[in-house]
């Protein structure tokens, strides 16, 4: 799916002016926000590019505060004392950070409990934190805005499970339309009576009142909660999948159907295990299982994609001005890390200008990657010399990017290592780049040729650096070079070149602008 961003010619050509700069955006360079759930309590700090933040701090507490709530009506009184620990943990823990006041949002236990006003009241007596309640539609809502986060141009069905409820909201075109919630969360339905038929009888009702209200849903399907990332990782485990990534990795129905059996079938202590999912977490997978199923039998979505960001992140985008919205992720992110981390900020502009005729008649989705690494090229060069290669490609695959498939991740990382050496054979990611094909692997190396020559004529940011001419149809490349960057194109330079050229299996000109 390609992001629907600013159009490529605008203001500063296909870059845009950056917005992490300016004071009307700056204001959510650090903001802290927690989330009260029937499971988790948990504390995010954003920080960095106001469009693509950084996860400056992420702590999480399992609770359950919501476990027994169906039987007694009341929170889990053990899960209360942690959950006021936590948040009096998070306070001081802002406080020390010197953030603003944090936003707390508490969903489906705290607002379905009887004494769930008693413990909003004894948190701000204790911590001076005023927690929001929100209802299941405003829950599915910021769900779906913190997918928007990631997604600018996504369009879908979103599902967030949590503890004790589900919801369900639509977005398209940028907006979030309708929107449902429902008591289908794992720890509401362990008590569901009559076993696991019982339980399948009871999620198959609700699943179909939902459906009526939602209407049809073909599109992409947008996973949200701790529940679906724990299936997702062993849906990863049982086909060997080379990436750990768990945002925009994609699943299909089948693959649904199979990872079912491959735990109903397994010893689940084993897959845990190997899987990486706590025992609290694996506890409910069988449950959310039951929902998953039947949700995607009900609503036969074209795809199924898991999604990191939710509720949280839905509270950030809650801020943003629709001008900062409307902006691509990925490249506002790259435009700080450059802005941080380069020894020449800026300097990615000129390098997009410099290599983009090798690209010219790329797509919007390819063209964007081609900016990113730009952007990116010399963001690791405090690493060492003889590993720079790999920790580009592994910044570029593990960092949070939003707006990246995986396989859009591993071409980044392959153009971003190629900015520093040859050769891509001999280490350790070979396993990831079968999410490429052999020409997505070769467009990949020719762009980080392309930079790997093109930083060797960068002095200062406004000095040009000359031009690329690519005729595709003759295979022949004209360089263009400005006098006075004549003395900057020595022998490596010239070795530079020529691997560019062999990668484009090409003839070259070398011409001097006098």
């Amino acid at each position: 799916m390609d992001v629907k961003t600013e159009p490529l010619a605008s203001e500063w050509g296909p870059f845009g002016r950056p917005l992490f700069d300016d004071p009307g955006v700056r204001a959510l360079s650090r903001v802290g926000v927690v989330d009260v759930g029937s499971n988790s309590v948990r504390l995010v700090v954003f920080d960095g590019a106001a469009r693509s933040p950084a996860y400056f701090y992420n702590e999480k507490i399992m609770c359950a505060l919501g476990a027994g709530l169906s039987e007694t009506g009341r929170l889990n009184p053990d899960g209360r004392k942690r959950a006021l620990a936590a948040l009096t943990r998070f306070q001081h823990l802002a406080r020390g950070m010197g953030l603003p006041p944090l936003s707390v949002v508490a969903t489906a236990a705290v607002r379905d409990a009887e004494d769930g006003p008693d413990f909003c009241a004894e948190v701000q007596r204790e911590t001076g934190l005023t927690i929001w309640v929100i209802d299941g539609r405003e829950e599915a809502r910021l769900s779906a805005q913190g997918v928007l986060l990631g997604w600018p141009g996504a369009y879908g069905l979103i599902c967030d499970i949590g503890g004790s409820s589900m919801e369900l909201a639509e977005i398209q075109n940028g907006t979030v339309g309708n929107r449902v919630t429902s008591s289908l969360g794992p720890l509401k339905l362990r008590d569901v009576s009559g076993g696991r038929r019982g339980r399948k009888a009871h999620i198959k009702q609700v699943m179909a009142e939902l459906k009526d209200q939602m209407g049809p849903q073909r599109d992409r399907l947008f996973l949200v909660g701790g529940s679906w990332r724990a299936i997702a990782r062993i849906d990863m485990l049982r086909r060997g999948y080379p990436m750990r990534v768990l945002h925009e990795y994609r699943m299909s129905t089948q693959a649904v159907r199979d990872t079912i059996r491959f735990i109903e079938q397994g010893d689940m202590d084993q897959i845990r295990s190997e899987a990486g999912v706590s025992s609290a977490r694996a506890a409910l997978v069988p449950y959310a299982l039951d929902v998953l199923a039947r949700l995607v039998r009900t609503f036969k979505p074209k795809d199924i994609a898991i999604s990191s960001y939710g509720i949280r992140e839905g509270l950030l985008y809650e801020q943003m001005p629709q001008r900062l919205r409307d902006r691509d992720p990925l490249i506002e992110a790259c435009r700080h890390a450059e802005q941080k981390d380069a020894r020449m900020p800026g300097f990615g502009k000129t390098l997009f200008d410099f290599v983009e005729p090798l690209f010219k008649y790329g797509r919007h989705s390819q063209m964007r990657l081609v900016k990113a690494a730009c952007l990116l090229h010399d963001v690791s060069w405090r690493a060492h010399p003889d590993y720079r290669a790999e920790v580009c490609f592994d910044n570029a695959t593990r960092a949070n990017l939003g707006g990246l498939k995986h396989s859009e991740r591993v071409f980044l990382g392959l153009a971003l290592l190629h900015r520093y050496r040859n050769k891509r054979e001999g280490t350790s990611f070979e396993r990831l780049y079968g999410l490429l094909s052999e020409p997505e692997q070769q467009q990949a190396a020719i762009l980080g040729k392309a930079m790997r020559f093109g930083a060797m004529l960068m002095v200062q940011n406004d000095t040009p650096i000359g031009a690329l001419h690519w005729q595709p149809r003759k295979r022949h490349l004209t360089v263009t070079l400005p006098a006075e960057a004549e003395p900057l194109f020595g022998e490596v330079a010239q070795a530079r070149l020529n691997s560019l050229v062999q990668s484009l299996d090409a003839t070259v000109k070398i011409k001097i602008a006098r």
